[in-house]
């Protein structure tokens, strides 16, 4: 894996912050009802297809939790501390060290790819190399399920946003559907979730269930 400055640096932000940040995060999405709805539609669209890798899987709890919908989920991590954290977790499940920019599978190995909020720390130029690499990865008529912060902006890709751990984008759904077509991908359904009124997360939510034609 050729790893650039970007990777470099979100890496060793998330290895120095990964024993809090599973802290924080590891019960956060149980009371976020459109979250478990759109996790739920994906498992019914990729339930016994074959393997779903959980990209930017971090300390694994979506990846058991995808399991228990009956999926065939592995995780992937760019943190060394971040799949230590997850395999210590759920030995019953696979994680794997790796980058959504060079993913060490075989072509049209996955029914489905599940990145929840992982592509934020990608620099907008080299989104779409990240989303070719899932496309490689995807069998055909395979499902991808992203999850991100939004911006109703759609004259830009990709706007910088305050994140605790490292630079992260707010993406554009019109875009990111847009760029996704471009790549062989068709966008079958959109959720976008208004900010939370507590302020906790200040702006929209969205996700975008595509499939790969």
């Amino acid at each position: 894996m050729t790893e650039t400055d970007e990777l470099r640096a979100t890496r060793d932000a998330y290895d120095a912050m990964a024993e809090q940040y599973a802290e924080l995060i590891s019960g956060m999405w149980k009371d976020r009802p459109f979250d478990l709805a759109m996790f739920s539609a994906f498992a019914q669209l990729v339930a016994g297809r074959g393997p779903v890798a959980d990209l930017g899987c971090g300390p694994g709890h979506l990846t058991k939790h995808l399991s228990t919908l009956g999926l065939d989920a592995f995780g992937i991590d760019l943190s060394t501390k971040m799949i230590e954290i997850a395999r210590a977790a759920y030995p019953d499940l696979r994680f794997e060290v790796g980058s959504m920019t060079a993913l060490e599978l075989d072509d049209s190995a996955l029914s489905g790819v599940f990145a929840h909020y992982s592509t934020i720390h990608t620099p907008p130029a080299r989104l779409p190399l990240v989303f070719a690499e899932i496309h490689r990865v995807l069998a055909p008529g395979g499902y991808l399920h992203l999850a991100f912060l939004a911006d109703r902006d759609a004259s830009e890709l990709g706007y910088p946003y305050d994140h605790k751990i490292a630079l992260a984008y707010r993406w554009s759904p019109d875009r990111i559907s847009a760029l996704l077509g471009e790549i062989g991908f068709s966008e079958v359904a959109r959720l976008l979730e208004e900010p939370a009124a507590d302020a906790k997360r200040p702006y929209p939510g969205a996700h975008l269930i595509a499939v790969r034609n």
